[in-house]
């Protein structure tokens, strides 16, 4: 009779077993939750991280930070009275948009057609874009940190490329452009590194020299004494003349000016054409 209620009195605690299984399931179920919530933190931030940089990426492509002011178009001449009738080099005037990163003018490629021929020109500096093997340099030939022996180089040489295996050779007319600075407060650009930020204003330099004047020797062009002929750029800027220029920087969309040339261009050694 006594062992009988001794077992009755040892079940009748069970229920703290259940009250510690409870606790553990909670708190399991806290730990549980706890994970899944750093996981969710921790994937949230990297998704927004990658949505920012693709967001900023997209808004580059599709955007242009380059912006042209004026392009002005120069003849070749002998005298007040004796000019070339057709446009033989262009000067853009080129700045950037309010809050643009900087851009690297060695980069950028200008393609400009007269409707017949097109020519896709780099910066006279760059010492890849025209290399025909890795190896070679294939910037202008004589590029100097002097703006104005490039721009004469520019419109009247020529510029080989390669060893005694290949030699290539391009008129500098027809494959390259030059830089000059109007403004550049922060020191940012320099011939060798033509880099501009917001604030600053440059000239760019295209040659367009035509065939005519090429062959005709005129010995003036943008102020310049032409002591040897000037070099064809293939192009005919002449009046009424269709132009369609496009520059497309590193990273971002093309700029494009496109304009007519008016019909006679008097006796005027420069002409504005864009805007």
């Amino acid at each position: 009779m006594r062992q009988k209620s001794k077992i009755k009195k040892l079940s009748s605690h069970t229920n703290a077993q259940i009250g510690i299984g409870t606790l553990i399931i909670f708190i399991a179920m806290v730990l549980v939750a706890a994970v899944a919530a750093s996981v969710l933190i921790t994937t949230s931030g990297v998704l927004q991280q990658d949505a920012q940089q693709t967001g900023n990426e997209a808004t580059k492509e599709v955007s242009s930070n380059l912006m042209i002011q004026k392009i002005e178009g120069f003849r070749a001449r002998n005298s007040s009275t004796d000019m070339a009738n057709t446009v033989d080099l262009l000067k853009i005037t080129l700045g950037l948009s309010a809050a643009s990163e900087p851009v690297d003018l060695s980069a950028v490629v200008i393609s400009i057609t007269d409707g017949y021929k097109t020519n896709n020109v780099i910066y006279a500096g760059n010492k890849n874009s025209l290399a025909p093997r890795a190896d070679f340099d294939g910037n202008m030939s004589g590029f100097s940190t002097d703006k104005d022996v490039n721009l004469r180089k520019l419109v009247t040489e020529n510029t080989t490329i390669g060893n005694s295996e290949i030699n290539v050779t391009y008129t500098n007319a027809e494959y390259y452009f030059t830089v000059d600075t109007i403004r550049d407060e922060d020191s940012s650009f320099t011939q060798n590194t033509p880099v501009i930020t917001t604030g600053d204003f440059v000239v760019i330099y295209v040659s367009t020299t035509s065939p005519n004047s090429a062959s005709t020797g005129y010995s003036s062009l943008h102020g310049m004494n032409v002591t040897s002929s000037l070099q064809s750029s293939g192009l005919i800027l002449e009046p009424r003349a269709t132009v369609n220029l496009a520059m497309t920087p590193e990273a971002g969309a093309s700029i494009n000016a496109n304009f007519i040339l008016p019909t006679t261009f008097g006796s005027y050694e420069a002409v504005q054409l864009y805007p």
